[in-house]
């Protein structure tokens, strides 16, 4: 009976500790474990994973095979050009009609760190005039996105952008994606995608 009950402990440990475990999300050598949604450029370079606006000019997403609910995310980005792009969680598509929420990426005092809510009530919340400042433009950024139950907050280079607590995104399910925004002439860089899942 005792070594039943410590078999039990061990596995409910070592349980705790794999939910608890970063996962790479991005192997940094090709598109495994994402589906490409849509005909602009999605591709790895030099062990980044690259997007890039397609002769067709319009939104493209390219989301996780795998649906999650409670998790904190980072990831670094880059802006190359234009920069007008965006972090989705617990979202759904049809073509490229994308229906969830979006964590802003953007060029300067465009809201990077916000949320939209795309093809629902569109902005939730922005980040305040002030807090606008922490995005670096042409370079590496961090953010980091925490999503547990109806609550969302996010980090920029290790700043608050925000947070939200709202009824609504507690009801969602559904991926992780990565948007290029229509109109063309965008190239945003990403790295180091990593997943902690939440209980």
């Amino acid at each position: 009976m005792k070594t039943c009950l410590i078999s039990l402990l061990i596995m409910l440990a070592t349980t705790t500790l794999m939910a608890q475990k970063k996962v790479s999300l991005f192997n940094g050598k090709d598109l495994t474990g994402w589906k490409n949604n849509g005909t602009e450029k999605w591709y790895v370079e030099n062990g980044e994973l690259v997007c890039e606006s397609g002769p067709d000019k319009q939104y493209g997403y390219l989301s996780t095979e795998k649906n999650y609910k409670n998790f904190i995310l980072t990831l670094q980005f880059k802006q190359e050009a234009n920069g007008n792009s965006g972090v989705f969680f617990r979202s759904s598509i049809e073509g490229v009609k994308i229906s969830g929420w979006q964590v802003e990426v953007a060029p300067i005092n465009q809201h990077t760190g916000g949320i939209y809510e795309s093809y629902g009530r569109g902005w939730l919340i922005q980040p305040k005039a002030e807090d606008e400042q922490w995005l670096k433009q042409g370079e590496w950024n961090e953010m980091k996105i925490m999503v547990k139950g109806d609550e969302v907050t996010t980090w920029l280079n290790g700043h608050q952008m925000i947070y939200i607590k709202d009824e609504t995104i507690g009801k969602g399910v559904g991926f992780i994606a990565l948007q290029i925004h229509d109109g063309g002439g965008i190239k945003v860089r990403w790295k180091n995608i990593k997943l902690k899942e939440l209980k």
